[in-house]
C-alpha cells in the first residue's frame, strides 16, 4: 500500500505545482474532445432528429446500423481512420496522420453514433400528448423542431454529456492515430497508460485525479441546468 500512498501525495505535488507534461496532456484532451464533440453534434443532432421524427424508407436499417456501431471498438475506429490519413491513405496528402486533427477525426466518428441513435430514441419517446400539443398550434415544420428540441433539452443536454464522456475517456483512437508523441498529441488517457507502463504511477494517479474531475464537472453542469430550468 505504501506505493500506492506515495503515488498519491506525489500525484497532489505534480497537480499543485501545475506540472508541465501534466498540463499538456490535460490541454491536449480537452482542446481535442472539445472539437470533437462540436463536429459530432453539428453532423449527429441532425441526422439523429430525422431518424427519430420522420418516416422515410430505410429508416429502420439505418437506425439498427446506428444502434450496431454503438458497440464499435475504439481501436477498430482508429484502425479505419489510420488507413485513411494514413500516407498511402486516400486523406494521406493532407498529413493528418499523428496531429490533434487526426484524433479530432477519429473522436468524432466515435461519438456519432452515440448522438444519433440516443437523439433518435429521445425524439421517438417524446410524450404522445405533448406531440398532439405541439401540432394544436398548426407550427410550421421549423418551428415544431424547434419546440420538440427545447421540451426534449434535458434528455439532448444528457446524450451530449454521454457522447462526450465517451470521447475524453477513450484511449484506442488517440494512441493509434495520435502517436501519444509528447508535448503534441499526448492525451490523459495515452499518457496514464504510458507512465503506469514506464513505472511513474504519480502522473498516472495525477492525470486519473484530473480525468475524474472532469467527468465529475460535465454532470454538475447537467445537473445544474435541470435545477435552473424547473426553479
Amino acid at each position: 500500500m505504501d506505493f500506492i500512498s506515495q503515488g498519491l501525495v506525489e500525484a497532489f505535488w505534480l497537480l499543485w505545482h501545475l506540472d508541465p507534461e501534466t498540463l499538456s496532456a490535460i490541454t491536449i484532451t480537452l482542446k481535442s474532445s472539445s472539437f470533437s464533440i462540436l463536429c459530432a453534434l453539428m453532423i449527429g443532432l441532425p441526422l439523429g432528429f430525422a431518424l427519430g421524427y420522420f418516416e422515410f424508407p430505410g429508416r429502420r436499417a439505418l437506425k439498427l446500423l446506428s444502434d450496431t456501431l454503438l458497440a464499435i471498438p475504439t481501436v477498430v475506429v482508429g484502425l479505419i481512420v489510420y488507413a485513411l490519413i494514413s500516407y498511402r491513405g486516400p486523406l494521406g496528402q493532407y498529413e493528418l496522420l499523428y496531429t490533434i486533427k487526426g484524433i479530432v477525426m477519429g473522436q468524432t466518428l466515435l461519438a456519432l453514433p452515440i448522438i444519433i441513435s440516443l437523439t433518435a430514441a429521445t425524439i421517438e419517446g417524446m410524450d404522445r400528448k405533448l406531440y398532439l400539443t405541439l401540432l394544436s398550434f398548426r407550427p410550421t415544420p421549423l418551428q415544431m423542431i424547434r419546440s420538440v428540441a427545447w421540451e426534449l433539452r434535458h434528455a439532448l443536454v444528457a446524450v451530449i454529456v454521454t457522447a462526450y464522456g465517451r470521447v475524453v475517456a477513450e484511449v484506442g483512437v488517440a494512441m493509434m492515430i495520435g502517436g501519444n508523441i509528447k508535448w503534441h498529441t499526448r492525451t490523459i488517457t495515452t499518457a496514464i497508460s504510458l507512465e503506469t507502463s514506464k513505472g511513474e504511477f504519480a502522473m498516472g494517479i495525477a492525470l486519473g485525479i484530473v480525468l475524474i474531475s472532469i467527468a465529475f464537472a460535465v454532470n454538475l453542469f447537467l445537473h445544474f441546468l435541470k435545477k435552473r430550468s424547473r426553479g
